[in-house]
């Protein structure tokens, strides 16, 4: 087989794959919406099960939703038949799925489930099926055709229905007005934790470390400042100890290329009289964001009385790993 057919074999499978999508998206209608409205006022739990292919659909769908405030898990049906029925409450609600609709072993699951009276959603390719029988509301997925030649192996079928699941979970969280905060309790661990968890009080450097010139400061104070405390940058207070001015690295180079004699020049001859400033509850993620919007390295920390409290640089970042 040749490079040209593998390509020619791989874009059949997109292509197949994305018209699936698209025909699962006109299938949507009013048991969508009744079965958002059902999972959004669900005080139990969410319980996805699956079986095969399914199974695996079903267990990144249910953990989708427990990361964006759904409570939810997976279920396997063998395993449901064996004991795990018993993890099934009266308030839960549980979406079951099956292509065909007729799994042996998540229908009788489900057959307890429904003497329980307890809430099933069914995503299926087959609307008359036992599945869509036993639940409450039904959720088609029917595609044309798999992405498979053989048309054998679940491919388009799959893709389908994990991108219903993501409509599900989406349309959950925005009605209970889940918001990135949440978003970053359900997820401390590694780079996204960081990014949505630490805050510029938790990096910046202060007290000693806090690079701070009077306003009548001269220039070689500046410079050691600068130099000495290492972030690129010094702020500049006035007698009540407030944030007048900020002078930076490229500040003090503009000076060099501007100025001959700098024996009488002092900060409040140097320094910027708009310095960008912070809170200390800023997440640190929108901190750089806005260092990427107003392109500069560095922010100065200031307190509800204006007076500079910290100070952090690019190189804080990078040592938080958010970078």
């Amino acid at each position: 087989m040749n490079e040209t057919k593998v390509f020619e074999i791989a874009n059949e499978v997109f292509k197949n794959e994305v018209e699936g999508i698209h025909e699962v998206q006109q299938l949507l209608n009013q048991e969508f919406a009744q079965a958002v409205y059902l999972l959004s006022k669900c005080s139990g739990k969410v319980i996805v099960m699956g079986i095969g292919k399914s199974g695996h659909i079903a267990n990144k769908i249910a953990a989708t939703m427990a990361s964006t405030g759904t409570s939810a898990f997976f279920v396997h049906p063998t395993e449901a038949l064996h004991g795990d029925l018993g993890m099934i409450g009266q308030n839960d609600v549980v979406i079951a799925i099956s292509y065909s609709g007729e799994s042996d072993e998540l229908n009788a699951a489900l057959a307890v489930i429904k003497r329980k009276d307890i809430a099933v959603i069914a995503i299926t390719g087959n609307t008359k099926s036992t599945l869509a029988k036993l639940s409450k509301h039904v959720l088609n997925i029917a595609v044309t055709k798999e992405a498979c030649p053989l048309g054998l192996a679940p491919t388009t079928s799959t893709t389908a229905c994990l991108v219903l699941g993501d409509a599900l979970a989406v349309c959950i969280y925005s009605l209970k007005g889940f918001k990135l905060e949440d978003f970053a309790l359900s997820h401390p661990g590694g780079s996204l934790g960081r990014r949505l968890l630490i805050k510029v009080n938790d990096i910046m450097r202060c007290g000693e470390r806090l690079p701070v010139v009077a306003l009548n400061a001269n220039l070689t104070d500046i410079v050691l400042e600068i130099s000495n405390k290492g972030l690129g940058l010094t702020a500049v207070i006035d007698n009540l100890g407030k944030l007048v001015g900020v002078i930076t690295d490229g500040d003090l180079r503009r000076i060099l290329d501007n100025y001959n004699k700098f024996n009488t020049l002092t900060a409040q001859d140097i320094m910027n009289k708009s310095p960008k400033t912070l809170e200390t509850n800023t997440l640190a993620i929108v901190a750089v964001e806005l260092m990427e919007k107003n392109k500069i390295n560095g922010f100065l920390i200031v307190d509800e009385q204006h007076k500079p409290i910290g100070a952090f640089n690019i190189h804080d970042l990078i040592a938080a790993k958010l970078l």
